[in-house]
């Protein structure tokens, strides 16, 4: 007979019982009898016991009594036993049996307990019931430590696939091998593929958690079971993440560590924070559902408590870098930390959905977008740090400034975290009206480029104010041209220059070209007026002698002057120092040509006129060779990244 039909057939057997005990007649006593002989479940003793509690007989208290000490004698000897009853497969199977009878007799008796004499009967059953949960209790946590230890680490298990657990059973056995009472904790070590499901305990055990998991919930001892697994499964997990090299450290601890030390432990809380959100706690989520399967909040609450501790350590770590110094070096490991917890919002939107760890998830996306305004002002902060670098003593030669180094190699770096920085700033960047120099037609980039085309204004206005502090203005022009020339070419061939565009290049390409032509009128124009050729018609020819004598002498000390101070001066670009010298041969050497040829044909040959003609034409192009070499002082210039 089905157990349906079984279950039915003892209902009715009850409900003629009840009818036939108002009946005090001998036809009573002996159907009772008949059914006594067909089945003993229907003996007149267990269907006088039902009969007398639905009445609430004076004999209610009695057969409650017989019932709780039938069931006494069956609990009390698994209870006090000094021996694991899950040792014997038939021993929990039978404790088992008699837990499902005390929980049913007290379901069932509870609802009389008004009467005084039942209620004291079903106090000695709560308390019974109590003694076997907290039996159920041990041998739930006996279970769990025993199944770990003797969890065999180098099978291998898996989710549909073949793939091996991320587990070095020798390192473990090492470990565990330096302290003889350490017990055996299997910890997870650093993985690149994460399509893994870890079984931390043998199947069959599993199947005893649930059963015991089961009447503990049923006996009102859910909690308590979630506890006992939970304290248990918190040690697997914080161990693991402490074999994966991730400290416990509070938001205080990090803020007061060095930064150096701080960029070693985000590479820890990288790998673990992902093999944690992709194969730890997945996995415990799995093995609680396993365990507390039918039971939905107890598994929600024991995998919150497995879990709130460890992902609260790496969630602190990842508040503790957002809320730390904006210092510009810090860049690219904030980057790391924001990509990282970015990645894994999908695990935490998946694991921490339940009324219990819903927390966990929201916590995350907090800090997630503390990370974002944070990277946001740290771009805030290079640009205070570009507005107040002083403008003292000018770089000698006019060459590179430290300060356009640096911020172009910061920015070609950054750029190549360009999409993340796309989000950032579509997220948390400055709205456009607070960019007044930038043009209209940038309005319709994104906030990223326009973020960078405003930076490199402010670079722009620095180097200028700094190039004003050179008493030369031709000097001046070489160190906006070197500046100049070294931003274009750090922009040009990289992320940096696609967010720019192609007219923002071509802008500052041409600004190159005007700063040369400045240079070259401030400081040869005056050497080619010496060479200039005056119309000499009315003049006899030793006026126009002498006067050409005179401006021999003027170009030879003005050529000589420009050819000593420019050739410590400094272009690192070579390229574009052959073309400033070309530029400057290609005027300068006709000129100086044509003007000794004149000279010549009005002086008698041999007659003092080296005395004027102190270069060739060769001399010439071999002092302009000269220039720009750099001296000694400008030498660190020349070191360029």
């Amino acid at each position: 007979m089905s157990e349906n039909g079984e279950e039915k057939l003892l209902a009715m057997a009850r409900h003629i019982a009840k009818t036939l005990g108002h009946n005090n007649n001998v036809m009573a006593d002996d159907i009772l009898q008949i059914f006594s002989n067909f089945d003993g479940r229907f003996s007149k003793e267990n269907l006088s016991e039902k009969v007398a509690v639905l009445d609430t007989d004076p004999r209610a208290c009695a057969a409650l009594d017989h019932c709780l000490k039938a069931l006494d004698r069956r609990i009390s000897h698994y209870v006090s036993s000094d021996h694991p009853i899950w040792a014997d497969s038939a021993d929990a199977e039978a404790f088992l049996e008699a837990v499902d009878d005390l929980i049913a007799s007290v379901a069932e008796w509870n609802h009389l307990n008004a009467d005084k004499s039942i209620a004291t009967c079903l106090a000695r059953a709560e308390d019974m019931l109590q003694h076997a949960m907290f039996r159920l209790e041990d041998e739930f946590r006996s279970l769990m430590e025993r199944g770990g230890e003797s969890f065999d680490l180098t099978q291998p298990y898996n989710n549909g696939s073949t793939e091996n657990l991320p587990f070095d059973s020798e390192e473990e056995e090492e470990d565990i091998n330096g302290g003889e009472e350490e017990d055996l904790i299997p910890v997870a070590t650093p993985v690149t593929d994460y399509d893994i499901v870890i079984d931390a305990l043998p199947s069959a055990t599993i199947n005893d958690l649930h059963e015991i998991a089961k009447r503990m919930v049923a006996g009102n001892f859910g909690k308590e079971c979630s506890h006992v697994y939970s304290s248990c499964r918190r040690e697997f997990l914080e161990e693991s993440l402490s074999r994966l090299g991730l400290q416990k450290l509070s938001i205080e601890d990090v803020q007061k560590m060095p930064w150096q030390d701080i960029e070693d432990e985000i590479e820890r809380w990288i790998k673990a924070s992902n093999v944690a959100l992709k194969i730890l706690f997945p996995s415990e989520r799995r093995l609680c559902d396993r365990v507390f399967f039918g039971f939905s909040s107890a598994a929600d609450f024991s995998f919150m408590e497995v879990c709130r501790g460890s992902a609260v350590q790496l969630l602190n770590f990842a508040d503790a870098v957002a809320i730390g110094s904006r210092s510009p070096d810090r860049l690219f490991r904030i980057l790391d930390v924001f990509e990282t917890l970015r990645d894994l919002i999908p695990e935490f939107e998946v694991l921490f959905c339940d009324q219990y760890s819903v927390s966990l998830r929201n916590e995350a996306l907090t800090i997630w977008k503390r990370l974002g305004e944070a990277i946001r002002g740290i771009f805030m902060e290079l640009e205070n740090l570009i507005r107040r670098d002083p403008a003292k003593a000018g770089v000698p030669g006019g060459g590179l400034h430290p300060i356009t180094r640096y911020v172009m190699n910061y920015l070609r770096a950054a750029c190549r975290s360009q999409q993340t920085l796309e989000q950032v700033f579509e997220d948390y960047g400055h709205p456009l009206k607070e960019f007044p120099k930038i043009d209209d037609r940038r309005h319709s980039s994104s906030s990223l480029s326009v973020q960078m085309d405003w930076i490199m204004e402010l670079l722009e206005s620095n180097l200028e104010a700094k190039s004003r502090i050179y008493k030369d203005p031709a000097l001046c022009y070489v160190f906006l041209i070197n500046n100049c020339k070294y931003i274009v070419q750090k922009a040009e061939d990289s992320e940096l220059g696609a967010l720019l565009g192609d007219d923002w290049i071509k802008k500052h390409t041409a600004k190159i070209r005007q700063y040369h032509m400045q240079y070259q009128r401030s400081s040869w124009n005056k050497v080619f007026g010496f060479l200039k050729l005056e119309n000499s018609g009315s003049m006899p020819p030793n006026a126009v002698a002498k006067s050409m004598k005179e401006k021999l002498k003027s170009f030879n000390m003005a050529f000589d002057d420009l050819c000593r101070v420019q050739s410590s001066w400094f272009i690192f670009d070579k390229q574009l120092k052959e073309e400033i010298r070309n530029s400057i041969e290609k005027l300068l050497v006709p000129a100086y040509r044509k003007f000794i040829g004149r000279f010549q044909s009005l002086v008698e040959v041999g007659k003092n006129t080296d005395k004027y003609v102190k270069y060739e034409t060769e001399d010439i192009e071999v002092k302009l060779n000269d220039l720009f070499q750099g001296s000694s002082g400008s030498t660190g210039s020349r070191k360029r990244s």
